[in-house]
């Protein structure tokens, strides 16, 4: 198992004048490793991919179903992506994708009771595993990190985008 300190981090941990910006690469680095370990446990516990995982999650938060378009606006990808990864679950039954009743230019995708059985199983995983990854927190300094970020995300919600 990797030791924290065998993470390495692109400035060494170090804050200086530049602190956003080593912030960020905090922040990168720790989402990075993270992702990196749950994609390598999908695959080697079930043999699944983490784009399968997650469009498997957006279905079963929306029982009902969803275009194509509502999970690539969803998942924050691009409609192709979205279409490879469903046509695979299709393939192992996971999903079913059948025509809107209400436009005939789309199609509803939802999870068989076979996807809804398996994403239980994962999601359970998946929980656990971030648990695990988490461990090395106290309570209040989860809680304490947690708000810090929904300051960030507001602060990012807020940026125009254009240059200082």
């Amino acid at each position: 198992m990797t030791d924290a300190l065998d993470i390495r981090e692109k400035h060494d941990g170090a804050l200086d004048d530049r602190s956003n910006v080593r912030l960020w690469l905090r922040l990168l680095t720790c989402t990075t490793v993270i992702e990196k370990r749950i994609k390598r446990r999908f695959s080697d516990n079930y043999d699944i991919t983490l784009p399968r995982f997650d469009v498997m999650a957006a279905l079963d938060r929306n029982p009902e179903g969803m275009t194509m378009g509502q999970l690539s606006q969803a998942l924050l990808v691009s409609s192709g992506n979205v279409t490879g990864v469903v046509q695979a679950l299709i393939r192992d039954g996971y999903v079913t994708n059948a025509p809107s009743p209400t436009d005939g230019r789309a199609s509803i995708v939802r999870l068989t009771p076979t996807g809804r059985d398996c994403f239980a199983g994962l999601a359970d995983a998946h929980h656990d595993w971030i648990d695990a990854m988490l461990a090395g927190l106290t309570n209040d300094e989860r809680r304490a990190l947690f708000d810090l970020l929904g300051v960030l995300k507001r602060s990012l919600a807020s940026d125009t985008g254009e240059e200082a």
